[in-house]
């Protein structure tokens, strides 16, 4: 073993040698140190002098922190054993409540709120910054609870068992310490738990190679091993389904980051692997019935199941059921499993819907439609909890968010809506499409004031993210808040005079799986054509022009930002870059990077790096190109997207003679911020920057 090691020392001691000689700046890739973070407060301090002293910053601060602490933002929640939970944040609770209401009282339009949590009292009391991540309660009685908080917003985080009937936490419960963490319960004494147990324990992406049982009382380190994956997996998922008064227990293997493999975990604790394809995924348990959304074709027992089908598979006789098989123009994008049927939203050429599914009594599915309003986004807010009422909600660019009550019947009825953030009087939203370099057509959403529109040649925002089955829709406002939504869009640029561009790229799931697999791995280029195919129709058809055209992205839309700069920079004015991948040679060694080898490929290699290299911006940023002032942003506590890629961007232009604004949240995580107060100064360093870039500084 010490052989070995000394083996593997040397061997990564060669690597790192290697790439120093080619690397000037991997040392701002050490996140904490002080000559990173001294870099790091200098470019700050440069860029937000700049930024933030522009006089129209402060109008457009106050704007964003508006919208985004407003009384008038629904207060969505989901529905359990009788009650609705909801976490709320505002201007007092910057942190956040967590807290319930009645079902009735929610209904009615004036919840009558019970305070569980106050996160802000909480970090003030333990001196802890902390940030409310995920809470996973047990099903159906709605009592016993995990609670994840995360320093400053970080994925790696601890857990904390809560009790709902005295709203405390549980003195010598469950706990976890700061990790990766993912568990879900099987009864009140037992959890499933993934989580760093110590040596060996992670994959080579960051995460939990072992799934253990861990009982009530006992230590955690004596919990059963379930399951164990390689160390070159992704993941090891524990998932529990509560389905009526039986149990099923699932760990789940990830081969790759889109790959599951499914082992369902018997009464005597063996495991049953279950005749799944790797593209599927697992949406709840019905009645022993298991629902699948396929991402791939499936031919068993002598059927075949179309890629980005919903599909019932029977956990006893192993008998499969087709529930709904999606056409070409649409895509699956949420199923909730209610108490005996499903809610189904999906996309028809990016325009939301929902359908309930049930079973007939004599054998298959039959569907109803939710009626709703047209053409905008439907998202499924609650289905489930013991009950077959649900409530989703529907948004557009323009339309503010309406909330849905959907009996068990279909009635439904709107029980709340949003106040307009702006007048939107005037505004208008087209879906408009362009043609790719391979001839696909390619959607995008346009939203402009109708004269400005008319007149042409406007200041023009084209937002894109293009990856990892994410659609790319035109919602008024979501949690967590973008520049790109509605709400913040409209009242921070179109009404003062700006257009805003909606990119539908391939690598997303606009037209369901098949609209991602097109743009994996060695074809990522289509996304980044059909990007550049929007940008051209744009100044083809005079919405704008190269000087007035300016493009945005963050995370895996930042790696698009990045390609755009470096392939097509005379075609923008402006290039929001926000926490982004830019170092694509090593983006697989960089924190949670190893596990997105399933979209980009493994840059270790050849052939993989050869196409990969063609795009890597940080390779092919070069001198002397017609590169515009970018805007970098990321986060120093951003344990996803490793921050040394927005570091050493920075740093590379700044070599090659180039200037840019750089901006670095010391906390926040990959949303870049830990509150509304962030989020809102980071939205307006943003719209400054664009003001700056395509209508000029102030007079």
């Amino acid at each position: 073993m010490k052989k070995i090691m000394t083996a593997v020392m040397t061997g990564a001691m060669a690597a790192m040698t290697t790439v120093n000689a080619t690397d000037p700046y991997l040392w701002l890739e050490a996140v904490e140190s002080e000559q990173a973070l001294d870099w790091v407060r200098a470019q700050n301090k440069r860029s937000l002098g700049e930024l933030e002293s522009d006089p129209r910053f402060a109008d457009l601060y106050k704007d964003a922190l508006s919208v985004l602490t407003s009384d008038a933002r629904l207060a969505y929640g989901e529905i359990h054993n009788g009650q609705v939970y909801n976490f709320w944040q505002d201007e007092t609770h910057v942190r956040g409540l967590w807290r319930r209401a009645d079902v009735e009282s929610y209904r009615n339009g004036e919840p009558d709120w019970e305070t569980l949590i106050d996160f802000d009292a909480l970090a003030k009391a333990e001196g802890e910054n902390w940030i409310k991540g995920d809470i996973a309660c047990l099903s159906p009685q709605y009592r016993h609870c995990m609670i994840e908080l995360s320093d400053g917003g970080k994925d790696a985080a601890y857990w904390r068992e809560f009790d709902l009937e005295t709203k405390t936490f549980v003195e010598g419960g469950f706990t976890l310490s700061e990790a990766k963490s993912w568990l879900s319960w099987v009864d009140a004494d037992t959890l499933l738990v993934g989580t760093d147990w110590g040596t060996d324990a992670l994959t080579a992406s960051g995460y939990p190679r072992q799934v253990r049982r861990w009982t009530r009382g006992a230590s955690k380190n004596d919990a059963e091993i379930i399951m164990t994956v390689g160390v070159d997996d992704v993941w090891a998922f524990p998932v529990v389904e509560h389905d009526g008064d039986d149990t099923y227990e699932f760990i789940l293997r990830g081969p790759s980051f889109f790959e599951r493999e499914y082992h369902q975990v018997g009464a005597n604790g063996a495991l049953a692997k279950l005749p799944l394809p790797f593209n599927a995924d697992m949406q709840g348990v019905l009645d022993g019935v298991a629902i699948f959304l396929l991402r791939e074709d499936w031919a068993y027992a002598g059927n075949d199941y179309a890629q980005g089908a919903l599909i019932g598979y029977d956990l006893k006789s192993g008998d499969v059921e087709s529930i709904f098989a999606a056409s070409l123009s649409q895509s699956i994008e949420g199923v909730g499993v209610g108490k005996s049927s499903l809610i189904v939203q999906y996309l028809d050429d990016v325009s939301g819907k929902a359908a309930r599914f049930s079973r007939r009594k004599k054998g298959g599915w039959k569907s109803k439609e939710i009626k709703l309003p047209a053409n905008g986004v439907v998202d499924i807010v609650s289905a489930g909890g013991g009950t077959d009422d649900a409530m989703v909600s529907f948004e557009n660019l323009t339309t503010p968010d309406g909330l849905f009550y959907v009996t068990e019947k279909n009635k439904v009825s709107k029980i709340a809506e949003t106040a307009p953030f702006y007048d939107a009087t005037g505004v208008m939203v087209e879906q408009r499409f362009a043609t790719s370099a391979d001839g696909t057509k390619v959607p995008y959403f346009i939203m402009g004031q109708d004269a400005v529109l008319k007149q042409g040649n406007a200041p023009t925002i084209q937002y894109g993210y293009g990856g990892f089955l994410a659609p790319i829709l035109p919602a008024y406002y979501e949690d967590p808040a973008r520049p790109q939504h509605g709400a913040l869009a409209g009242l921070m640029w179109v009404k003062r005079g700006g257009v805003m561009v909606l990119s539908n790229i391939r690598g997303g799931s606009e037209y369901g799986p098949r609209w991602h697999e097109a743009a994996l791995k060695e074809n990522r280029q289509r996304a980044f054509d059909d990007f550049i195919a929007i940008s051209e129709n744009l100044i083809e058809t005079g919405v704008t022009s190269q000087e007035k055209l300016g493009i945005i992205g963050r995370s895996n839309g930042g790696l698009l930002m990045g390609a755009m700069l470096t392939q097509r920079p005379e075609l923008y004015t402006a290039i929001d870059i926000g926490v982004p991948l830019f170092d694509m040679k090593r983006y697989n060694k960089l924190l949670a990077g190893a596990s997105w080898m399933g979209e980009y490929g493994n840059p270790d290699i050849e052939e993989e790096w050869d196409y990969i290299s063609k795009y890597s911006p940080y390779q092919n940023l070069e001198a002397a190109q017609p590169y515009p002032k970018v805007l970098l942003y990321t986060s120093t506590k951003d344990d996803r997207v490793h921050p040394g890629h927005a570091r050493k961007a920075a740093a590379r232009l700044a070599e090659l003679g180039y200037d840019f604004y750089y901006y670095e949240n010391i906390e926040g995580g990959h949303g870049g911020t830990a509150n509304q107060d962030q989020l809102a100064r980071r939205t307006a360093l943003e719209y400054i920057y664009f003001f700056r870039q395509l209508m000029g500084e102030a007079e």
